[in-house]
Parts: structure tokens; sequence; C-alpha cells
């Protein structure tokens, strides 16, 4: 109860200022909230980088990737709306992944901040 009580006394209120010997009101410093331009590149960069491997997809692995890790739906509920088996889900998903993951790994090294259009895979794999 002790360290509650002391943990409770340590944090100040965002709305409780301080106030000079005078008796003026003087605001608390709080942080900039601002975005930082850097970290907001990054971000835009691979958000970029992201919706160009999507875009690289087959429709068919493509529909299944979306509905599945963008859409959260279950795998029967994917094979459902598409009208396919969910073995076939599975199979096209784990394909998807694997693509997206090629098609992503060169930006580990900095590729897409160096303005590359285009992916080529890390190794050559054909999925059909």
């Amino acid at each position: 109860m002790r360290l509650r009580r002391d943990h409770k006394d340590r944090f100040e209120s965002i709305d409780s200022g301080q106030e000079t010997e005078e008796g003026d009101y003087v605001p608390m410093d709080v942080a900039d909230w601002r975005e930082i331009p850097s970290d907001a590149l990054a971000d835009k960069e691979l958000k970029e980088a992201l919706a160009r491997a999507l875009a690289s997809l087959k429709p068919k692995y493509r529909e299944v990737f979306v509905l599945r890790d963008v859409q959260g739906l279950s795998i029967a509920e994917a094979a459902e709306v598409l009208g396919i088996t969910e073995a076939t889900v599975k199979m096209r998903l784990m394909r998807a992944r694997l693509q997206m993951r090629d098609a992503l790994a060169p930006g580990y090294d900095g590729s897409w901040t160096r303005g590359e259009k285009h992916y080529r895979p890390v190794r050559s794999a054909t999925f059909y």
C-alpha cells in the first residue's frame, strides 16, 4: 500500500501549473508532440514499399492476403468469400506471405530509401 501511495505522489496533473513567488501562473512545460520529420519520411517510404509489394502480388494471392492479414477474416470466412476451399486459402496465403517477404527483403538494406521503383525477389521462386 505504501508503494501505491508513493507512486501516486510522484506524478503531477498536466492541468496543474506552478506559481511564481509573485503569484503569477506559469504553465507546466510539456514535450513537443509534433511529428519528427525523419520518422515521418521513413514511415512514408515504408508504406510506399508495402504498397508496391502488395501490388506486385498476383490477384489470387493479393485477395487472400488482404482478407486474412489486412481485414482479419478467418480462414473459413476467407474461403467462403472467395468460393474456394480452406486448404487453398492456406496455400495461397503462405505463398502471398513468402512473396511479400521476398519483395520487402531488399528494403532491410535500405534499397527503398535509394529510390528503387521495382523490387526483385531475393531468391528466384516461382509461385503458381
